[in-house]
């Protein structure tokens, strides 16, 4: 099989994304809303109505997939919007597959992260006391503060370009 031109395109808007993320933190809503809106009328000018289908279907398989995981608090919003939008370039298969390998590689990336910090143990040792506290005290909010201020995050895209390249290296190779 070859790339489609589409497949060129989600890659360039990849690097878009991989760059805001890294740099600020923040997937903007023009480039997800632009990213679902370019999915989706490519697939409708070059295929018709089957393409249509097969965009709005990626991209709500992915978004819901995605929104379940912003829900508890897993990704940030941008991030499910992004692999909306990535889901109306690919369609559902490839983007299960990415949405699978992303998770892993997010695991990953997060268990080095842990094991190459000076402060492992001492991360380690609060998150139980909170995780501890909040059963206790039956106030889950202070957890919920903790995740947001305290927990180690990094960015998703880190684990999204790996995920991309194993997806394709799979569906391609």
């Amino acid at each position: 099989m070859q790339l489609h031109l589409y497949d060129y395109f989600l890659f360039f808007y990849l690097l878009i994304a991989l760059y805001l993320d890294v740099k600020y933190s923040k997937l903007p809503n023009w480039l997800t809303v632009s990213g679902m809106a370019f999915g989706i009328i490519y697939h409708l000018l070059t295929n018709g109505i089957h393409g249509l289908i097969f965009s709005i279907a990626g991209l709500l398989v992915a978004g819901l997939i995605f929104i379940i995981l912003y829900v508890f608090k897993a990704i940030g919003a941008g991030d499910a919007k992004l692999f909306a939008a990535i889901g109306s370039f690919i369609g559902i298969e490839m983007v299960l597959y990415l949405a699978m390998y992303s998770i892993v590689f997010a695991g990953i990336i997060g268990v080095l992260i842990l094991l190459f910090t000076k402060t492992f143990l001492r991360k380690l040792t609060n998150a139980f006391m909170e995780i501890m506290s909040s059963i206790l005290s039956s106030d889950f909010q202070s957890l919920e503060d903790y995740k947001v201020n305290k927990s180690t995050r990094f960015p998703f895209m880190y684990a999204v370009i790996p995920a991309v390249l194993t997806t394709y290296y799979f569906f391609y190779i």
